[in-house]
């Protein structure tokens, strides 16, 4: 089936669906020329510190835009209104399978018949969720890692996606400090993520085995390799409720994977620990964001 790419997408708006960690990131870059991006949540207070973040952070990203402009955020839990008009949607819901259906079925029906259907998902391809999208044509993964800092992106057909819109990304997404780089095969954990969960796995490994700590493992990785953030201080930041179900997804698909990170996982989810969001991880934060 045929897919007319989106037009004048200048004037129109970029939907965020889930104004959590990363889809307030997400929404951040989108607001760096001058558009209109909206967030919806169906949490007011999670929709409210979305848009703070946004306000506080954008400045400082325009800032290193050429060209870059503030645009307007806004909030709302009516998902109709969230896209209206968009010429892209981007999906940032928690990673459940079951949820996603339910999102791309209502997005497919609801979104403008031109609107380019994206989901952040780090470890589902598109192609898992598209029971319920009646124009497949319009959906594919577009993976975010953690803008602004991390400005790189994967994006991934669902099997079904009209060529003309990953040309597209390409091409426009830079605009707005964003980088597209396309996986030609379907990837679980597409390019970066693939190589990243290896790395974060063992350096979980290494602590449940009581080989190390997290604090020193975040040691000698920054001396090692001149970054300014370890594994564990990346965790934190995502969420370990996050990186907890990437896990179960991964160990769904190769069961011979350890079981030891998960284990340390949960018995930080399960205290309530999940990292920057709640105060708390495998480090302490003075402050929630």
């Amino acid at each position: 089936m045929s897919f007319a790419l989106p037009a004048n997408i200048e004037s129109r708006p970029v939907a965020v669906i889930g104004a959590g960690t990363l889809g307030r990131r997400i929404a951040l870059m989108f607001a760096d020329r001058g558009g209109l991006v909206r967030i919806y949540d169906k949490s007011a207070q999670a929709g409210e510190a979305a848009r703070a973040y946004v306000e506080e952070n954008l400045p400082k990203v325009v800032a290193k835009i050429q060209g870059g402009k503030p645009g307007s955020v806004v909030v709302t839990n009516d998902m109709a209104e969230a896209l209206a008009e968009a010429w892209l949607v981007v999906e940032a819901v928690p990673e459940r399978l079951d949820l996603k259906k339910e999102i791309f079925g209502e997005l497919d029906r609801t979104a403008a018949p031109d609107a380019i259907l994206a989901s952040n998902s780090s470890s589902y391809a598109s192609s898992e969720f598209i029971d319920q999208v009646e124009h497949p044509e319009r959906v594919l993964n577009m993976h975010f890692y953690m803008p602004p800092a991390q400005n790189a992106i994967d994006i991934m057909s669902d099997g079904h996606t009209a060529p003309g819109i990953m040309e597209l990304l390409k091409k426009e997404l830079p605009r707005y400090g964003v980088y597209a780089f396309e996986a030609h095969q379907k990837s679980t954990g597409f390019i970066f993520n693939r190589i990243w969960a290896a790395i974060k796995r063992e350096a979980l490994e290494v602590v449940a085995e009581g080989v190390s700590t997290p604090q020193d493992v975040d040691e000698i990785w920054k001396i090692n390799t001149g970054t300014p953030a370890g594994p564990f201080r990346m965790m934190d930041q995502v969420g370990l409720d996050v990186v907890l179900d990437i896990e179960k997804h991964y160990a769904a698909e190769n069961p011979a994977l350890p079981t030891g990170p998960r284990e340390l996982l949960e018995k930080y989810v399960d205290a309530g620990h999940l990292g920057v969001k709640t105060g708390q991880g495998f480090y302490t934060y003075s402050h929630q964001g």
